[in-house]
C-alpha cells in the first residue's frame, strides 16, 4: 500500500510520476509517510540502493526533528534537472529554532537526551546540506542528494 499524505490521500511518486511533493508533518505517522514518499520519488534517479536509503534516513531523521521540536512543520521534496540530476529535500518549521548550531553539528549532542546523530547525521548521507535556524524563529534544513555522487 503506498504512503499516505496526513489528508488521508495515497502518495505514490513512481505511479504518478511526480516531480515534486509537499508534505505537512505532524506526527510519527507522517514520518513514516514522508520518508516512504520521499524514497518514492528518489527511486526515480535510479540511485543506487545504499544512496536511497540515505535519503531515506535523511528524511525520517529531519521529520523527527520538526515532530520532537516544533509540534508541526512541513516536507518538500524535489528532483533536479539542473545543474544535474539530484533530489532537494527542505524541511521546515517555526518552532524553537536551534541556539548553538556549533555545538548541534557534533556528533553525540543532544538537547533532548537522544543521541545526537540527527543534524551530523543528515549531513554525512547527503552531498550537499545547510541549516538556517534562529532561536524564536524555527528551523529551515535544505539538503541534496545528486544522481551522480
Amino acid at each position: 500500500m503506498p504512503p499516505l499524505h496526513p489528508t488521508g490521500q495515497a502518495v505514490s511518486a513512481a505511479r504518478h510520476h511526480l516531480t515534486r511533493l509537499r508534505l505537512v508533518i505532524t506526527a510519527d505517522a507522517d514520518i513514516v509517510a514522508a520518508r516512504a514518499a520521499v524514497r518514492d520519488l528518489a527511486s526515480d534517479l535510479a540511485l543506487p540502493q545504499t544512496d536511497l536509503t540515505g535519503v531515506a534516513t535523511a528524511v525520517s531523521e529531519a521529520c523527527r526533528n520538526i515532530v520532537r521540536f516544533a509540534g508541526q512543520g512541513e516536507l518538500v521534496a524535489q528532483l533536479l534537472e539542473q545543474p544535474r540530476p539530484g533530489i532537494k529535500v527542505t524541511a521546515h518549521d517555526d518552532g524553537p529554532g536551534i541556539e548553538d548550531m556549533g555545538q548541534a553539528m557534533v556528533e553525540g549532542f543532544s538537547s533532548c537526551g537522544a543521541l545526537g546523530l540527527g543534524l551530523p547525521g543528515m549531513c554525512r548521507l547527503m552531498d550537499d546540506f545547510t541549516v538556517v535556524s534562529e532561536p524564536g524563529q524555527g528551523t529551515t534544513i535544505t539538503m541534496v542528494k545528486w544522481q551522480d555522487s
